[in-house]
């Protein structure tokens, strides 16, 4: 999953520089948080700032960054209507905002918040804003809830996107803006080739870690043949945490036992893996009502925009696994009729070499490497290529390389706004911008037309975003179909008890404190044309 850069359009903000990291802890926050609004990322600028304190310190900084991104928006008007003259300055709106954060949502002694937001003025080279400063911050402290209550009443992102959130999801859109505000829980994936879910949860509480269980249920139909479908369901169960913790307090972590991944994010693997099963069930049922011999069968599949890595190493410990959800256990009626599978090949690409690196080191620690994998003796192959996916095809720099048909099924996790994730990562809703969600769509629709004519014919492709937008997913999807004849949209059942059903494919929101990131998924079957 890419996730675009973009910086805002503020004509008032300075050209980006290196991070500064001194000064006190709310100097380096407000330093960061100005970086950000220069268009880096949170990603990159997080662990400089945590690296660069104290350990004593490095909680409060945690908390003081994050809440004041997630509530940016709400400040920023709050600001508006405390201030009596506009302020253009926005090292000064920044400085301010930290010190609104501390006395309205992190409960700092208000002599402390505004004492320390003063003197971090002074030390970014502001000193003629600490009356301003002062003033704001006193009149707020005298009455902080009803503040407080001012800057909740309404939605904390840019006024665009809540234009945009209200047309997709009018019915949705106060639980949705509000839920958007508020941090995301932390999720588990366990390595099914390892141990169980059960087992882990057992493994946490004698960490002292509280964990529930969560399972997602799917169902979508299939076709066996041009005249006729089954339905089929699948389970998906993964742990939420109670509170977050620090990766290294989880058992076994280093070992590949679990992974930190949202749960809405632990559909793609499965869902793929299902389709590519029922694939490979209807061509043994086909084998065996033409009496055809055995025949050894090589499967390829692709992963597209795979970076971090995080649904590939899930489709790579399913394949892996000795049960059920092992491609090499397929059920079939009569083995000595049905294609045997005897190679796996597996394909994942991004399009920039430090993504791609990201994804062998997690790989690694999973113990999914190329090495891991020929150890094991699971016949799986894998390569990892860094390639763009608009025009990369399969085996260009073979001298008889064309688009052609390859794959049995491919896994596009679509670059996107990230809307759906902006509770993990606040700063999208500054960085952002309208003119991105256009662009962002062109985009996928390359990508889509350049790998859809490498898939073969009844195969399938998961299409999957972290985006809450229609104009990225479902919207997507049925102009996608409009110009694909071949293309089948596979349905979802009454089955699934995760997402709101839409024209194509289901729409996850991140509404509650408990659920999953704003995921959408849609199916689509290759039809022989």
């Amino acid at each position: 999953m890419r996730q675009n850069s973009t910086a805002p359009r503020n004509n008032k903000l300075k050209p980006s520089s290196n991070l500064i990291m001194n000064g006190s802890v709310r100097v380096r926050v407000i330093r960061t948080l100005l970086a950000i609004q220069n268009g880096q990322s949170l990603s990159s600028v997080l662990d400089p700032l945590l690296n660069s304190l104290h350990d004593g310190d490095k909680g409060f900084a945690h908390a003081l960054l994050l809440t004041t991104l997630r509530q940016w928006h709400a400040l920023a008007r709050l600001l508006d209507t405390l201030a009596d003259n506009p302020i253009d300055e926005v090292e000064v709106r920044t400085t301010i905002q930290v010190g609104l954060v501390q006395l309205l949502y992190l409960e700092v002694a208000d002599h402390a918040a505004i004492h320390e937001t003063v003197e971090a003025a002074k030390e970014i080279e502001f000193a003629h804003s600490t009356g301003l400063v002062n003033a704001i911050l006193r009149k707020v402290a005298k009455n902080p809830s009803k503040f407080r209550k001012k800057c909740d009443k309404k939605h904390s992102l840019p006024n665009w996107l809540a234009y945009q959130l209200k047309q997709d999801w009018s019915e949705q859109y106060d639980e949705l803006t509000q839920g958007l505000r508020q941090p995301a829980p932390m999720f588990l994936r366990v390595n099914s080739a390892v141990t169980s879910v059960e087992d882990y949860q057992h493994a946490l509480d004698g960490a002292e870690i509280d964990a529930d269980i969560v399972e997602l249920t799917t169902g979508f139909k299939v076709a066996n043949s041009s005249e006729s479908a089954t339905s089929t369901k699948l389970s998906t169960k993964g742990l939420r945490l109670h509170q977050s913790t620090a990766v290294n307090a989880l058992p076994d972590f280093a070992l590949g036992t679990a992974s930190v991944q949202d749960m809405h994010a632990q559909l793609a693997a499965p869902i793929i893996n299902q389709a590519l099963m029922a694939k490979l069930s209807a061509e043994s049922k086909s084998a065996d009502d033409t009496d055809s011999d055995s025949v050894e069968k090589e499967i390829h599949i692709l992963d597209a925009c795979a970076a971090p890595g995080g649904k590939l190493a899930h489709w790579l410990e399913l394949m892996s696994a000795s049960d059920e959800s092992s491609l090499f256990h397929v059920k079939q009626d009569n083995a000595e009729t049905s294609p045997a599978i005897t190679d796996i090949k597996v394909t994942a690409i991004d399009n920039e070499a430090p993504r791609i690196e990201r994804i062998r080191e997690n790989l690694q620690r999973l113990n999914l490497s190329q090495h891991d994998l020929q150890q094991a003796d699971n016949s799986i192959a894998l390569n990892v290529v860094c390639a763009d996916a608009t025009r990369w095809q399969h085996g260009k720099n073979k001298k008889a390389a064309t688009n052609e048909p390859v794959f049995d099924a491919i896994l596009l996790d679509s670059p996107c706004t990230a809307t759906g994730v902006i509770r993990r990562h606040p700063d999208i809703s500054i960085l952002r911008t309208e003119e991105d969600i256009e662009q962002t769509a062109l985009l996928q629709a390359d990508i889509l037309h350049n790998l859809w004519p490498q898939l073969k014919a009844g195969g399938y492709l998961l299409y999957v975003t972290c985006s809450i937008l229609k104009q990225e997913n479902v919207e997507q999807m049925q102009d996608f179909i409009t110009h694909h004849n071949d293309a089948v949209v596979i349905e979802f059942t009454e089955d699934c008890n995760w997402g709101i059903e839409q024209a194509i494919g289901r729409q996850c929101l991140p509404i509650d404190s408990a659920s999953g990131d704003g995921f959408y998924y849609a199916l689509l079957q290759k039809n022989a044309e």
